[in-house]
């Protein structure tokens, strides 16, 4: 069917709430954007959802909230009595529609008699992959865009391990999806009716409780935070999200009482009327963190984003600036804390393992194998340490120390199946307390690190392709990069290919399998300089993700190695 049909379809239907229709009216008087808007299905990828708050069926609203639901429903009524009674767990954070969109969600599971634990206000994406695995649900939605900008939200899909749905089974949710033909008639129960049967329960305080209780868990030097932590002043920033419901009870039963929030971004808004994208990697999102920073004396600012899934960090420097410190970088520091700690209290165990992406800092490796313990690189995707944990366990192999992404994304306890800001935050402030007891700042300890391993530095950026023709585009790109494999980037030789979708590795002219990985569309460079490349189609947005590790004598040559090679990629795609 056309765009232009489907668009006249919404025209016609009846139950459009207002704000939907008022946007309908003024945007359909763009033919480009009717073509965007329902031209196609919103992407499901390995994420779930992620789109503009708008009209349309590659859009997120009431509607496609309500289509892939219902195909959740259906999926779930297949699995029989046993597994809508176990239910699903359903959160959202602060984002426009989120409440409403949650809501709706419950309804349509109620509809098909399905058991629904609804949080009773915004809660951060890790703790409902926590409330999957302590409520022993069948599944988990949560409704957030994480650090997208105030015109964005979206969707994810948990399955009962807590962890976001693999690949296999994204693709047959959404199968089931588009099984839903008629949009508009998708039924859902009234809230009355579902309380009444026993079929909506809300959750809230609970879950809470039980969460923070397995948080206490994170830190791993009690009596060292206890005698340092009066030495740190702590800056907080939950960028108006979700991270303001917990902070304050997570840190302070960990030993630390010296936690600022700042107040303009404590305040719960859809608007994130500080920032134009509430992401923790940007200086921008810092900027009033930075005035009460130095207003109170601080040498350490810690921001989570709206879904408190990620956390970010900055950190002063001698000369009174502060640094912000990238997702590799803070993994660098707390991996060589841990390990630090494991030997000097005798209990590092060669069995221990450090999980991460494959595009991410290779330098945490470098300093796992000088500590003798294991590494092991997976997909992009929390699911995937995920995965790997749940492996360890049952092969009882090695031991679970930390995983990350080099998306700001940390897990040291699996209680939860997804990367816990949380965790991220009380590990960061040990950390600050760790180099504190020497007399240290975070960054002289950072810097003590590249003395010893060498400086190792990472940019990601994300190459937009928007528009209707953004994924057929992103597609042909991946499809010449295979065909022509590349011989140079950017006056340096590719020595080594891996091509994780044809799952292939190719090094001097010669091809082997690559094992132990499933296939995603992936290729990673490897450079005659110690530099590495590596380019990912996202699945939930219109980007082609270009990753770029360099190895330099300093920061500064790094930088800029780093960024020449960005351009390169850039000029490469266009």
């Amino acid at each position: 069917m056309l765009a232009k049909e489907i668009y006249e379809q919404w025209q016609a239907a009846t139950n459009l709430p207002d704000y939907l229709q008022d946007q309908l009216n003024t945007l359909g008087k763009d033919e480009k954007w009717i073509e965007d808007a329902f031209g196609q299905d919103i992407n499901f990828g390995t994420a779930g959802m992620r789109g503009r708050l708008e009209p349309g069926t590659n859009r997120i609203n009431l509607f496609t909230i309500g289509r892939v639901t219902e195909g959740w429903a259906r999926l779930i009524d297949e699995n029989g009595e046993e597994a809508k009674k176990r239910g699903v767990a359903i959160s959202f954070d602060s984002r426009y529609h989120s409440r409403e969109f949650a809501e709706h969600a419950a309804r349509i599971l109620g509809a098909h008699g399905i058991h629904v634990y609804l949080f009773d206000d915004l809660r951060p994406t890790p703790e409902l992959s926590f409330a999957v695995r302590y409520l022993h649900t069948f599944a988990g939605i949560n409704i957030t865009a994480s650090h997208n900008a105030k015109q964005y939200n979206g969707y994810k899909a948990y399955g009962e391990d807590g962890a976001q749905m693999a690949p296999e089974h994204a693709n047959r949710l959404f199968a089931y999806a588009q099984k839903v033909k008629d949009i508009f008639s998708v039924k859902a129960a009234p809230v009355p009716q579902l309380r009444a049967d026993g079929l909506l329960q809300l959750i809230g305080e609970d879950v809470d409780e039980a969460y923070l209780e397995h948080l206490k868990q994170v830190n791993i030097d009690t009596e060292m935070i206890k005698q340092n932590a009066d030495k740190l002043k702590i800056i907080y920033t939950p960028l108006h999200g979700t991270g303001k419901m917990l902070y304050d009870r997570a840190f302070r039963q960990s030993g630390f009482d010296n936690i600022i929030p700042v107040p303009s971004q404590s305040i719960i808004d859809p608007e994130f009327p500080t920032t134009i994208k509430p992401n923790p990697e940007y200086r921008d999102v810092f900027k009033p963190g930075f005035k009460l920073a130095d207003k109170v004396n601080a040498n350490v600012i810690i921001a989570t984003d709206p879904d408190a899934d990620r956390m970010g960090a900055a950190v002063r420097k001698d000369n009174g600036d502060f640094q912000v410190l990238t997702g590799n970088q803070i993994a660098t520091l707390m991996a060589y804390y841990l390990l630090v700690h494991l030997k000097e209290s005798g209990k590092l165990d060669a069995n221990y393992e450090i999980v991460t992406s494959v595009v991410s800092s290779a330098l945490p490796f470098k300093i796992a194998k000088d500590f003798g313990i294991k590494t092991k690189h997976v997909l992009t995707g929390f699911k995937y340490i995920g995965e790997e944990v749940d492996r360890m366990n049952k092969a009882q192999d090695a031991k679970f120390l930390m995983g990350f992404e080099e998306s700001y994304g940390y897990l040291f306890k699996p209680f939860a199946r997804d990367k816990d800001a949380m965790q991220g935050a009380l590990m960061f402030a040990e950390v600050a307390s760790y180099y504190a007891s020497k007399n240290m700042t975070v960054f002289d300890g950072l810097q003590e690190i590249w003395k010893k391993y060498g400086v190792a530095y990472e940019i990601t950026k994300a190459i937009e392709m928007p528009g209707i023709g953004g994924q057929k585009k992103m597609a042909e790109l991946m499809s010449r990069l295979r065909q022509e494999h590349l011989s140079e980037i950017n006056g340096a030789k590719v020595v080594k290919i891996q091509d994780f979708e044809e799952q292939i590795t190719t090094e001097n002219g010669n091809s082997e399998a690559l094992t132990g990985f499933p296939k995603s569309n992936v290729l990673k460079y490897f450079l005659d300089d110690e530099t590495w490349v590596a380019l990912r189609p996202s699945g939930t947005e219109p980007v082609i993700k270009a990753y770029v590790g360099v190895n330099r004598k300093d920061i500064e040559t790094a930088e800029k190695a780093a960024e020449d090679y960005q351009d390169a990629l850039s000029r490469l795609l266009k």
